[in-house]
């Protein structure tokens, strides 16, 4: 299994230890990443709520990039997903946008270069039960709320490969590896996103409903798809707790960090010292 990989910007900065645990879980797992040649940033939500045309130009000229190479492209961002996934749509069904992409790039673009979230590639491609076979220290007992945030799974006709309202795929694999994940009302629900900058108040808000919610349902820690949604969540949290009142301290993780551990890989192969909230504890139980 071999794609070409898109960090993205957030990935090689605040979220390195998403590309980090990302990458280590891939080699251990057989997926080859090969990385775009001098990818670009996406414009996420920037080009997107600004300039029509930029916010498609920009996933395009990444696309072209690894329509050259030859492989589908796989990334873990979820606003990347979204807006190279978005990009293809919008060039497929508006033939006016599609030619200022072209212009904008320089470069013929048809919107078929297939573009895969890696969550998605783990579980319709290698399949849940090869990576259950991988499994080399069991989360048995680790009681995990899946937080798949807004982009994932929403608009359902561009990001489609799970359900809308009600996704599984974290599930499902956190099973898979032998922790229990809870069921909880929230898990589509909007962290604040980019608004942790404009707006800090509504993002301590949302995130302490979240986190709140998540911990009356049971749950030790979060697990995320999202840069975005794990800054807001784990790094903010002191701030949301210090605003809305106290709750237990519940480490926020990538689904990727997790799904690390479990295949054997040590607590530094996945970043886990980029928490603010650290899991030590919730992992000192865990036998190898």
């Amino acid at each position: 299994m071999k794609y070409a990989f898109f960090p993205g910007c957030s990935l090689e900065s605040t979220g390195w230890d998403f590309a980090l645990s990302t990458r280590a879980v891939c080699r251990a797992l057989g997926i080859e990443l090969v990385e775009i040649p001098e990818w670009v940033c996406c414009g996420s939500t920037p080009a997107h709520t600004t300039n029509a045309s930029l916010s498609v130009a920009l996933p395009v000229m990444n696309l072209q990039k690894a329509k050259e190479i030859g492989l589908p492209v796989l990334t873990a961002c979820a606003s990347c997903y979204a807006r190279l996934r978005t990009a293809n749509h919008t060039v497929l069904n508006d033939p006016e946008e599609r030619g200022r992409a072209e212009r904008i790039t320089g470069k013929p673009y048809d919107g078929k270069v297939e573009v895969r979230h890696l969550l998605d590639v783990l579980v319709n491609d290698l399949g849940v039960a090869a990576v259950r076979e991988k499994v080399r220290r069991s989360l048995k007992g680790m009681k995990v709320a899946c937080y798949y945030g807004c982009l994932l799974t929403r608009p359902p006709n561009i990001v489609a490969f799970d359900n809308a309202e009600h996704p599984s795929c974290m599930d499902q694999l956190l099973t898979a590896i032998g922790a229990e994940p809870i069921e909880w009302p929230f898990k589509t629900e909007c962290c604040g996103a980019s608004l942790s900058i404009t707006n800090s108040g509504i993002v301590n808000r949302l995130s302490y409903r979240l986190l709140s919610m998540a911990r009356q349902a049971g749950a030790e820690c979060l697990a995320v798809a999202c840069p975005l949604c794990e800054s807001n969540l784990d790094l903010r949290q002191a701030d949301a707790t210090k605003a809305h009142g106290p709750i237990p301290a519940t480490p926020v993780l990538y689904i990727t960090q997790l799904l690390g551990l479990a295949l054997g890989l040590s607590n530094s192969d996945v970043g886990l010292e980029a928490l603010s909230v650290t899991a030590e504890p919730l992992l000192a139980g865990i036998e190898a």
